[in-house]
């Protein structure tokens, strides 16, 4: 099963998610793009649920999902790819303190410093144990794409110059990202 991670203020139908979604689909592989809380902790369990539900697991993260994600591949030895992870998201998410709006469906949350606060607990504290593919676009405007090449130095990188956070034309890697899931 390939779990997609969303980012913050995301969901499981972004369109990210959706693209994903259908190569996955075409190419009869099982995936899941679950829409996670707002609150770490109970995203982190949601995540951990899932996790353990089956046999093998590999991962897809994103920005904030590939700070949860960093957590899980290396709790749980998964085959992880990382687009544009966000690695010091206490820092990036201050901005957002008080009301945010989600991107799918433009609902407002409460973001809240004990929120910040509990991302410390998904620090990873290592990050040696898991295979990594990493995809960093160096136009990505939330997130320094040379912190996450530094603290995941070890991944197979591919590093693009321009795009954005969103990570433009990730649709462009799907194969390398099954080639390496799958066949790797």
């Amino acid at each position: 099963m390939t779990i997609l991670i969303h980012g913050f203020r995301s969901s499981g139908q972004s369109r990210k998610a959706k693209l994903f979604r259908e190569f996955f689909k075409k190419n009869n592989i099982p995936y899941i793009a679950p829409s996670l809380s707002y609150v770490p902790e109970l995203a982190m369990a949601t995540l951990e649920e899932l996790i353990e539900s089956y046999d093998e697991v590999n991962l897809i993260a994103s920005s904030l999902g590939g700070y949860y994600a960093l957590y899980l591949a290396e709790k749980y030895g998964l085959k992880t790819v990382l687009i544009n992870p966000s690695i010091y998201p206490k820092e990036t998410l201050k901005r957002h303190l008080s009301k945010a709006k989600t991107q799918y469906d433009g609902s407002f949350f409460e973001w809240k410093v004990s929120h910040l606060e509990m991302l410390e607990e998904f620090m990873p504290r290592k990050v040696l144990d898991s295979e990594y593919l990493m995809l960093l676009q160096k136009g990505d405007e939330v997130i320094d794409y040379r912190e996450a090449m530094a603290k995941v130095s070890h991944a197979t990188m591919i590093v693009e110059e321009g795009g954005t956070h969103q990570f433009d034309g990730i649709e462009q890697h799907f194969e390398q990202i099954i080639e390496f899931l799958y066949k790797g």
